[in-house]
């Protein structure tokens, strides 16, 4: 036996078993009571253990380190290397005494002793039978003590109960086994063959995961059956203990690995990235507090940032949130924190680059200028937010882009036509998938200033849907009041927009939301005269669709009238759109004839315009004859500028019924049934029999009936061409329009009147008829606009009726 290597099992549930040890043989029941029957010696020497007990017929090693327990050790091993083991009361003791010691103990047998590097040696023991110390005889140079046998109680050899507690105990301790990661399978086999009873318990106790004291009162158990079923009792509660131990590993082994997957992978992504010369995550880091530093943010906001970045060095990179904040941060770091561009206030070169790209428009520059004027005085002063109200094409987008270019700001453009989601506005909440910020907070990183100029295209245009109304989420971009902190839902913070001047553009000022509308200082831009156009056309379209098409002046040239035969033969509208695509098209044309080497005119004459674009088909209005009774000229006002319409009427023989065609509103059709009643309470004074009205059906039409028409501005035409139809008389020629009636003869004042001035003088009217409150209006009109015009203000229809109604009978008339 001394030759054989050695294994104890230590600690059966969580000490590791060296695999090249070899097994001590097992204790038979014959050596069993071989041992029972040993003498036990009157004395021993006594060696105390601090952390375990030997149980009757365990093998385990001790290491000894105090000097009591060394000499102690080699006296024994040099003599009969029998030695009393008990177990200390107190572990911590270093010098226990006769009272520091339990008085139950084993009597050991020294197997073998090995001597360590660091002095301490380490002694292999093998227990006998249990004693109990009687009396210490000497504690110098170790304690030796008197001691006395301690009878066993054993149970019968047919005790059932016994036998299946034993049985219990084997099939308990199989179970540990493999329950447990550190025990060999090779155990099950050690315990399987072990006959002898007492030895099991003692083997099994001296081995589970109890405290000291718990075995040494294990040990202290004089009847056999009591202890085992006291083992029994703790190996249950062992068991459980292990089933629940492996289960919670096994959770916790699956999220483990699964980490341990990802951080291999992405420690490969890192290195791949590295060799492809990419950046890797603390590169990345380290890049965005290099830029943060350079930042002029305040300190909320670098505090903010700051936490944010921490909080992305706390991710996995494999994380979907990892992209998401990577974009915030990057976000946060491109953003113009007080970042502004210095503001160029030199007026004069302003108002050379606001006429340098329009022609015209001297109201709306005015305005401009004026604005900068007031920025210049006030360099802290809050930017104004203006909206551009007027018909398309008019240059309403392009002012903004000239008064970024006077100011030295950037110019940004974002287009609100059709947008139905707020989101589009105030961004989207981080937490979503593929969440960006809102166009405004998008616009200002491309600007990269905190000031630049931006324009809110086609603000009349927004839509409302069940993602919100984006025209409310603009009440607090375009206020001033409150933009200083404007809070984008990405950004989760304030940005200071007070600084930008914001430009918005818009076709109709009804579409507008009331509160939005309100917020801004509306400038409003009326059409071009035939005449502007004819000049933006040499000046501006004409040179600009040359450099296009890549020719030169030299290749070709145009007149004024040719300009001119283009506008009012080829384009109806307020602004220029259509006249820059008709000379577009005319340019094309010769630019054929120059590739292919073609003989072409140099100068383009009225066969070019006609052979390019065709016969005219939009001939100027012109004021029908006078020779019908009831055809009267009215004013209209459209989004692409003013018109005129005719009205016509028609009697003819019935019971007083009037029919409306034209394809009339609501308003219009009012205005007729006004004229009318009016015309029968006041036939008398107009020359007419109250039969002659009630005899006679009345038909009234407005031609181009597949254009929607309304409004009440048509009421006055109305009027004059009923009273023109009962009396048979001439309305005066070259005579127009505009104004609402009331049942009273009272004429209201209308709205357009520039656009309906514009229109009028295309179609060749010399006279204007309009209500006396209008006049303010047509004064505000350059007096280039309306020369050789004569307005005639009226405030009654009786006035009406006399500038308007001549004295003479139309061509055939008819007797009522």
């Amino acid at each position: 036996m001394p030759h054989l290597k050695i294994l104890s099992f230590d600690n059966l549930s969580l000490h590791e078993i060296d695999s090249e040890a070899e097994l001590i043989p097992l204790l038979t029941p014959e050596d069993e009571e071989e041992m029972n029957n040993e003498e036990l010696p009157a004395s021993l020497p006594i060696l105390p253990l601090r952390n375990t007990v030997l149980f009757p017929g365990v093998v385990i090693p001790i290491s000894a380190g105090r000097d009591k327990s060394i000499k102690l050790i080699n006296d024994a091993n040099a003599g009969n290397k029998i030695i009393g083991v008990v177990a200390q009361k107190n572990e911590e003791d270093e010098d226990p005494s006769k009272n520091d010691i339990h008085r139950i103990g084993t009597v050991a047998r020294i197997l073998r002793v090995l001597k360590m590097p660091d002095g301490n040696i380490t002694v292999i023991l093998q227990g006998k039978k249990r004693f109990a110390i009687d009396a210490v005889i000497s504690e110098k140079p170790y304690i030796v003590a008197n001691v006395k046998e301690v009878e066993e109680k054993r149970p019968g050899k047919h005790d059932t109960e016994f036998l299946a507690i034993l049985d219990s105990i084997k099939e308990l301790a199989i179970q540990i086994i493999k329950e447990s990661p550190n025990i060999p399978t090779e155990a099950t086999f050690a315990i399987k063959n072990i006959e002898s009873q007492s030895f099991l318990v003692n083997f099994v106790s001296s081995n589970m995961n109890l405290s000291v004291k718990e075995k040494q009162d294990l040990l202290a158990m004089n009847a056999l059956k009591e202890r085992a079923l006291e083992t029994l009792r703790f190996m249950n509660v062992e068991l459980q203990k292990l089933e629940l131990k492996n289960d919670i590993q096994s959770k916790v082994r699956f999220d483990l690995d699964q980490q341990q997957r990802e951080y291999f992978l992405h420690q490969q992504m890192k290195t791949i990235q590295e060799e492809l010369g990419g950046v890797s995550q603390e590169e990345e880091l380290d890049e965005m507090r290099t830029k943060a530093n350079l930042k002029k943010w305040d300190e909320k906001t670098k505090k903010h940032f700051d936490k944010e970045l921490s909080k992305m060095q706390r991710m996995n990179p494999q994380a979907p949130d990892f992209g998401i904040q990577r974009n915030y941060l990057e976000l946060l770091l491109e953003l113009p924190w007080n970042d502004f561009s210095k503001d160029n206030f030199d007026l004069k070169r302003a108002q050379k680059i606001l006429d340098k790209d329009h022609f015209g428009l001297e109201d709306v520059k005015k305005r401009m200028i004026e604005h900068l004027a007031v920025l210049k005085l006030r360099n802290d002063m809050k930017s104004p937010i203006i909206c551009l109200s007027g018909p398309p094409g008019v240059g309403k987008t392009s002012i903004g882009r000239s008064v970024a270019e006077a100011l030295g700001r950037e110019y940004v453009r974002i287009s609100l036509g059709g947008l139905r989601d707020e989101a589009e506005i105030r961004g989207h909440r981080k937490t979503y998938i593929g969440a960006m910020p809102g166009r405004i907070i998008q616009s200002l990183k491309k600007a990269g200033t905190s000031n630049p100029v931006f324009v809110l295209d086609e603000i009349d245009k927004l839509s409302v849907s069940s993602q919100g109304d984006p025209s409310s989420a603009l009440l607090e971009v375009l206020d001033p009041e409150q933009n200083s902190a404007f809070y984008d839902n990405f950004l989760e913070m304030g940005f200071d927009l007070s600084k930008v001047m914001f430009i918005a553009t818009s076709n109709n000022l009804s579409a507008i939301q009331p509160a939005l509308r309100d917020r801004m200082e509306i400038i409003k831009m009326s059409g071009y005269t035939i005449e502007e156009k004819v000049e933006i056309a040499r000046q501006h379209l004409f040179p600009k669709q040359l450099k296009e098409h890549g020719l030169t002046s030299k290749e070709l040239t145009i007149g004024k009238r040719q300009l001119e035969k283009i506008v009012e033969g080829y384009t109806r509208e307020s602004g220029v759109r259509g006249l820059e695509a008709k000379i577009a098209q005319v340019i094309r044309n010769a630019a054929k004839s120059v590739a292919m080497d073609e003989a072409y005119n140099k100068k383009i004459t009225d066969e070019d315009i006609v052979k390019v674009l065709g016969v005219p088909r939009l001939g100027r209005d012109k004021s029908e004859s006078n020779d019908v009774a009831g055809v009267v000229t009215g004013l209209a006002w459209t989004a692409v500028g003013g018109d005129i319409l005719f009205i016509e009427s028609l009697i003819s023989p019935g019971k007083g019924n009037m029919t409306i065609t034209g394809n009339l509103g609501t308003v219009m059709k009012e205005s007729a049934t006004i004229a009318l009643e009016y015309i029968k309470a006041n036939a008398e004074h107009l020359g007419l029999t109250t039969e002659m009205v009630s005899k006679y059906n009345i038909h009234l039409h407005v031609p181009e009936g597949a254009t929607p028409k309304d409004g009440p501005s048509a009421g006055i035409a109305m009027l004059t061409s009923l009273v023109s139809l009962f009396t048979q008389k001439k309305v005066k020629k070259n005579i127009a329009m505009t104004g609402e009636i009331t049942l009273r003869g009272k004429v209201l004042p209308v709205g357009g009147i520039k656009e309906k001035i514009l229109a009028a003088k295309r179609a060749n009217i010399k006279e204007i008829i309009m209500c006396a409150e209008n006049k303010q209006d047509v004064d505000e009109i350059k007096p280039d606009y309306i020369e050789g015009l004569t307005f005639h203000y009226v405030k009654e229809m009786s006035e009406v009726l006399k500038f308007a109604i001549t004295d003479q009978n139309v061509k055939n008339a008819k007797k009522l």
